[in-house]
């Protein structure tokens, strides 16, 4: 993605045609969408889509390739949609005060209206606010999300808002105060493994304080902080044996040396981080542009961008793991300036969503193999 210089006039954006669905999007944001040349022929080698979210527009983006070789673009609105996982069929995607599961209702091979993926709404779990920025599936199908809130990884619970299951060991209450601000979890082996933190801190909102090199990654069987003095660590990943994370105060991707306790830049990313998906040998990173608030003013990434006079960008970096170079891009330019996290939907290539304001979802019933 070429950085953007920052300039009095407005920007033009050049991309493929894209298609979009938006029955219930009348009221969208102002979105330009520009792909680097091979984007879309990545995506269609790597036999994926992505799906993606803006909480800053409450938007859930749906991505892939056409037959044509176009951007297939569908969106839809979810309240201050956040965090977002797909697992074979299903997609969970975190909203303001619940968690959404929606469902493919397509049978394998099935195409509607040139959709090979529609994604239908079947259940919401009321959480409450507690912000949840990253969920996993575990290896028993159950969906482990970040709780910062209460400063822990959680279960959904048949009975209540949630399930703690671990926090912290230098948290010393599940109590809805946003203590260290936990921001991601690496699974290994189908279990919770790794989990970063903005701050080693046991009291409401202490981790505000030392965004610049307060940040930890907690070997979650342990316990033990194996890498600190990292700057808003997130979006951790194991691929193979290497763990691999965003530094968005820097705005650096890197790997942990957990032996070494230090982490290793790889590249530097042209925005503030916020998300991540490995797909083989390539990581989906998000950018965004840079947060509001006199407390980001001092990161390392907004002064490095300053001294290149250059403005942040909001889109999808794919980066080759092997190399650390960007190989490929979308941008978002217009309204939206941050992307919250993405995932990618293996086997698929031109999905949509059923939205809630529309009629569509009143006629769309799926039916069980004996009915249909």
């Amino acid at each position: 993605m070429p950085p953007a210089k920052k300039t009095a006039t407005k920007k033009k954006t050049a991309s493929k045609k894209k298609s979009a669905s938006a029955e219930d999007n009348a009221d969208a944001p102002a979105l330009g969408l520009a792909a680097s040349p091979y984007f879309v022929s990545w995506l269609a080698g790597q036999g994926i889509s992505l799906a993606f979210t803006s909480e800053q527009t409450s938007k859930m983006f749906l991505v892939g390739p056409t037959a044509e070789g176009e951007v297939s673009v569908a969106e839809r609105t979810i309240p201050r949609c956040k965090g977002i996982v797909a697992d074979g069929k299903s997609l969970y995607v975190s909203a303001d005060w619940q968690i959404w599961r929606f469902e493919n209702a397509l049978k394998a091979g099935e195409r509607s209206d040139g959709y090979d993926a529609v994604y239908v709404p079947k259940a919401s779990h009321v959480t409450g606010d507690i912000d949840c920025p990253e969920m996993a599936v575990d290896g028993d199908g159950r969906l482990v999300f970040v709780n910062t809130l209460f400063n822990c990884l959680a279960y959904l619970s048949r009975d209540y808002s949630f399930h703690p299951v671990w926090k912290p060991d230098f948290v010393s209450a599940y109590v809805p105060e946003d203590r260290c601000h936990l921001t991601g979890v690496a699974l290994y082996d189908g279990r919770p493994a790794f989990a970063t933190a903005t701050a080693r801190s046991d009291e409401a909102g202490g981790w505000k304080k030392t965004l610049k090199d307060g940040g930890i990654v907690i070997d979650i069987l342990s316990g033990n902080v194996i890498c600190e003095g990292l700057s808003m660590p997130r979006a951790p990943r194991l691929h193979g044996r290497t763990l691999w994370l965003q530094e968005a105060g820097t705005g650096y991707l890197g790997r942990v040396d957990a032996a070494a306790g230090k982490f290793e830049p790889v590249v530097r990313c042209p925005g503030f981080l916020s998300g991540m998906t490995i797909v083989g040998n390539f990581a989906v990173a998000c950018i965004s542009k840079m947060p509001v608030g006199d407390e980001f003013d001092d990161l390392d990434l907004q002064m490095n961008l300053q001294q290149n006079d250059t403005e942040p960008n909001c889109g999808l970096l794919v980066i080759e793991l092997t190399s650390g170079n960007i190989m490929h891009w979308l941008r978002l330019d217009g309204v939206i300036e941050e992307i919250s996290a993405v995932t990618a939907l293996p086997g698929v290539f031109r999905p949509r969503a059923v939205g809630f304001k529309s009629d569509e979802i009143a006629r769309t019933i799926s039916l069980p193999p004996e009915l249909s």
